[in-house]
C-alpha cells in the first residue's frame, strides 16, 4: 500500500473538488498540485491553514489514521497574536471547555521561531505587530481546535502550521509538494500445527479471527 505525504499551501481545499464556493470564485484544491487517481486525504486541514496532509489508496489505512479512536498525535506550529503568559499555556495543557466540550490536555511549549519559510501572502507586521510561536500536540481533531483553543485563552491564532501526524514529519516538504512511501502489512502469523496429542476424535480445535 502507499501512503502519501503533501504540504498542504494555505487557501486551499483539503480536497480535490471545489463545490463549496459561494462567491463563485473557484478555489485551489488537491488536484492543484497531486495527480494520482484513487487516492484519498486521511483527515483534512482548513483551509487557511497548512502542513502535513496524509492521503492513501488504502481505505483501511485512511481509517486508522483519521478516526479519533487511534489518537494519533498531531503536532502544530502555531503563531499567535500577542506572547502567551504562563497561565494561559497551563490551561491549554490541562484542557479547554469549548462549546462542544472539555479538550483532552495539550502538550504546549514555547518556540523562539516557528523555523519554516514565510507565509504566501505573509501576515502584515503593521496589523500584527507582536506575535510569538507556539508547539502543541493533540490527540484529537475538533473542527478548527487549535485555533478556539488559543482564542479561548486571549491569545488568537495568525498562523498553523500542521508539522506531523504521528511518526510522519512534514520534513524538507516545500509547500505544494509531495512524496510517496511504501508501507508493508506485517506477516500473517503461522498457525501452529495441531498437536499430536489431541488426536482424540472427540476433540475439536476453535477457529480464532487472527488481527
Amino acid at each position: 500500500m502507499h501512503l502519501y505525504l503533501l504540504h498542504k499551501p494555505y487557501r486551499m481545499l483539503s480536497q480535490f473538488t471545489d463545490r463549496t464556493g459561494s462567491d463563485g470564485t473557484p478555489r485551489d484544491t488537491l488536484a492543484n498540485i497531486i495527480n494520482v487517481p484513487g487516492i484519498y486525504p486521511a483527515g483534512r486541514l482548513d483551509y487557511d491553514s497548512e502542513g502535513l496532509l496524509l492521503l492513501s489508496d488504502d481505505g483501511e489505512l485512511i481509517h486508522r489514521i483519521a478516526h479519533p479512536r487511534f489518537k494519533q498525535p498531531k503536532t502544530y506550529r502555531v503563531q499567535v497574536e500577542g506572547i502567551p503568559d504562563d497561565a494561559a499555556l497551563e490551561a491549554l495543557r490541562q484542557g479547554i471547555t469549548l462549546k462542544d466540550g472539555l479538550t483532552r490536555p495539550a502538550r504546549v511549549k514555547r518556540l523562539q521561531s516557528g523555523g519554516l519559510p514565510e507565509r504566501n501572502p505573509p501576515l502584515n507586521p503593521k496589523r500584527h505587530p507582536i506575535t510569538s510561536w507556539l508547539e502543541i500536540i493533540i490527540s484529537e481533531g475538533r473542527n478548527r481546535q487549535v485555533r478556539r483553543m488559543t482564542a479561548h485563552v486571549g491569545y488568537p491564532t495568525l498562523r498553523l502550521v500542521r508539522v506531523a501526524i504521528g511518526n510522519w514529519q512534514l520534513g524538507g516538504l516545500a509547500a505544494g509538494e509531495w512524496r510517496r512511501e511504501t508501507l508493508h502489512a506485517p506477516a500473517k502469523t503461522q498457525r501452529k500445527p495441531p498437536s499430536r496429542r489431541s488426536s482424540s476424535p472427540s476433540a475439536t480445535s476453535s477457529k480464532r479471527r487472527r488481527p
